[in-house]
């Protein structure tokens, strides 16, 4: 999955998201976006994300409490996808093992 990363000024992301300069700093202060280094007045982040946020902040009218709650979830999730796939792959390869197609010991009898 390829993640776009993008440097936007608060003036470009009121005009591309609809997010006003008092909303972004709102979420650069809850974390949810993060300054971007050494351009002042702008932010740095993903764009998924940056337009998951003005989707629910304008389209659903969701407080900026609320959305922090909701990214912290979104977080947690893909982590949790993250180490099932890991653990995932780890038990197939013990099924590959166990089943002859890996390395075996002979044992005398």
């Amino acid at each position: 999955m390829e993640t776009n990363v993008l440097t936007i000024t608060l003036l470009e992301c009121s005009a591309q998201y609809g997010l006003s300069e008092a909303d972004v700093r709102e979420f650069v202060d809850l974390g949810l976006l993060d300054d971007a280094p050494g351009v002042p007045g702008a932010i740095h982040g993903e764009t998924d994300h940056l337009a998951r946020l003005a989707r629910l902040h304008h389209d659903l009218g969701m407080s900026k409490e609320a959305i922090d709650i909701i990214v912290a979830m979104r977080r947690r999730l893909v982590a949790l996808q993250e180490a099932l796939a890991q653990q995932t792959a780890r038990a197939a390869q013990l099924e590959r093992f166990l089943r002859g197609s890996g390395p075996t010991l002979e044992a005398d009898l």
